[in-house]
C-alpha cells in the first residue's frame, strides 16, 4: 500500500505531503506477458494474485501459478508459444522447466543473467508505476481495482505493448519461407 513517488506541483515552499495508512495484512502480485504475432495486434495478458501475509505463507508467484499463465496464453493465443523468461529463481523451477519439455507448444528461451533492458514486460511496470504514483490508496481493493485498470488500458492499447518490445531494442522476424 505504499505508493511510489514522483515529481508533484505544489506551492513554493509547501511540499505536498499525503499521509499513508499503515501496511495491509495483503500482498498483490502480477505476473504478465507481452504477446507479439507478426501481421497481429500485440497482446498483453496478466493474472494479478492477492496473497495474506501470514507466517509461512508463500508472497509471490509459485510456479505452478506461471504454468496457469502460459496454458491460459495457450487457450487465448490458439498456437504454440515461444516464452523469452528473464532468470527469476521461480522461471527456473524445476517443475516448470519439466512442464516445458512436457509440452511441444511451449519452447522457453532465457535472458542474460541481469538484462531488464531486454524484457518488454518490464516497460509494462513502468507504465503501471507512472499511473499509480503518487496515489494514496484507502484499502488494498483499491489499489486491485487501479491495477487492474491500468494494465487494461494498456492492453486496450496495442501501440503501447509495441512501444515495450522497442524499447528492448529487438525486433520479431517472421522466420522466411525457403
Amino acid at each position: 500500500m505504499t505508493p511510489p513517488r514522483a515529481r508533484t506541483w505544489g506551492r513554493r515552499g509547501h511540499t505536498p505531503i499525503i499521509r499513508v495508512r499503515g501496511r495491509s495484512r495483503r500482498r498483490t502480485s502480477v505476473a504478465a506477458l507481452c504477446c507479439y504475432k507478426p501481421g497481429e495486434k500485440s497482446r498483453l495478458i496478466h493474472r494479478p494474485r492477492n496473497h495474506l501475509l501470514l507466517k509461512g505463507a508463500r508472497k509471490s508467484f509459485s510456479w505452478q501459478d506461471y504454468r496457469d499463465l502460459l496454458v491460459r496464453a495457450h487457450i487465448q493465443l490458439g498456437g504454440p508459444i515461444v516464452v523469452v523468461w528473464d532468470n527469476l529463481n521461480t522461471h527456473l523451477a524445476a517443475g516448470l522447466k519439466r512442464y516445458g519439455a512436457e509440452h511441444d507448444w511451449l519452447t522457453t528461451i532465457r535472458l542474460p543473467a541481469y538484462a531488464p533492458d531486454l524484457n518488454p514486460v518490464e516497460a509494462v511496470w513502468s507504465l503501471v508505476r507512472r499511473a499509480t504514483a503518487n496515489t494514496a490508496f484507502d484499502t488494498p481493493d483499491d489499489l486491485d481495482r487501479k491495477l487492474r485498470r491500468e494494465l487494461r488500458r494498456i492492453q486496450l492499447r496495442p501501440h503501447l505493448i509495441d512501444g515495450c518490445l522497442t524499447a528492448t531494442g529487438l525486433a520479431i522476424n517472421p522466420p522466411t519461407p525457403p
